[in-house]
């Protein structure tokens, strides 16, 4: 931590704190944005809603449940290739710096009255196809939003609802969360959730447990182990194919080797570090990253733990 930009960082191992220290005048009261970590939130939320029977299945397309999007590319491509990141649909994310991130931003998020595109049509012009759906992983921040859209049209209700009463609540989170909006009023499902270090902890824990919580089934255990795998069909998101380090499930980043491992992942260092087997879990939050030396050595530093900790 004296070393690098920390913010937070706790370690658990099912309900019992291992560390937890803060720097930079954070306190444990205080919420920390997750960045990109919120999009293996909606994946969450994907989950519950299709075993609820709102959303019939992850091969449905998007279309079925947001009528803005027929006839769009994003509307015919089906939920579990958006849960892959894997649509096909041009986006360039880091394409002329950011070009098309920042254009989704501007139109969606920053935009107001006469000058507000809306949700659907800040989505909708992004409609160039340039590869078959679930055939190449692509990280494109626009496709959460995309399933934020389906949740909020299946589920009939917002996104911040939806998950206070099925997971926040549940697994007795201790602080409310912050959600930020765009200009329409929906969840913004790729940056902007923020919540107490503890919290995501919890979080944390509740997804070690494969969705399961002091004897309640909150996430179907089915979807977390669908959600945090490569199927055979599916190796092009495996771990050194998806990218160098990580593969790719619903959102969820994946860990190589033997042992089922995954993390959310938010840009400048924000992490949630996942071990179903020993219910280990890390939570470290962070101010910037400024350069692959920072990650690498958060990643060791879980390896670390697991080796330690994991038995």
């Amino acid at each position: 931590m004296s070393r690098n930009p920390i913010t937070g960082l706790l370690v658990c191992k099912d309900d019992q704190i291992l560390f937890e220290s803060y720097q930079y005048g954070r306190r444990d009261h205080d919420r920390f944005v997750s960045q990109s970590m919120v999009k293996s939130i909606i994946g969450v939320l994907i989950g519950i809603a299709i075993s609820e029977g709102a959303i019939k299945s992850v091969d449905d397309k998007v279309e079925a449940y947001v009528p803005g999007l027929k006839g769009t590319e994003y509307g015919a491509t089906p939920i579990r290739d958006l849960l892959h990141m894997s649509s096909g649909v041009d986006f360039g994310e880091n394409r002329d710096g950011g070009h098309d991130l920042n254009r989704l931003w501007n139109d969606m998020v920053a935009g107001a009255g006469f000058y507000s595109k809306g949700t659907v049509r800040s989505i909708a012009q992004f409609n160039r196809r340039i590869a078959s759906p679930g055939t190449r992983y692509y990280y494109a921040s626009i496709e959460p939003d995309v399933l934020g859209l389906v949740l909020h049209y299946a589920v009939d209700r917002s996104a911040s609802e939806y998950l206070h009463d099925k997971v926040w609540e549940p697994i007795g989170a201790e602080a409310d969360a912050k959600w930020l909006l765009d200009a329409e009023g929906f969840e913004l499902a790729h940056f902007g959730f923020n919540a107490v270090l503890r919290d995501y902890a919890r979080l944390g824990r509740l997804l070690a447990y494969d969705g399961g919580w002091d004897g309640e089934q909150i996430i179907p255990a089915q979807w977390m182990i669908d959600a945090t795998t490569v199927r055979p069909t599916d190796a092009y998101l495996l771990p050194g194919r998806a990218t160098k380090l990580f593969g790719f499930g619903y959102l969820f980043w994946l860990f190589g080797g033997y042992r089922r491992q995954f993390a959310l992942v938010g840009y400048k260092g924000q992490y949630v570090c996942v071990d179903p087997i020993s219910k280990l879990v890390m939570v470290q939050t962070a101010l910037d990253a400024p350069g692959a030396d920072f990650d690498l050595e958060a990643w060791s530093l879980w390896a670390a733990i697991v080796e330690q900790h994991g038995g």
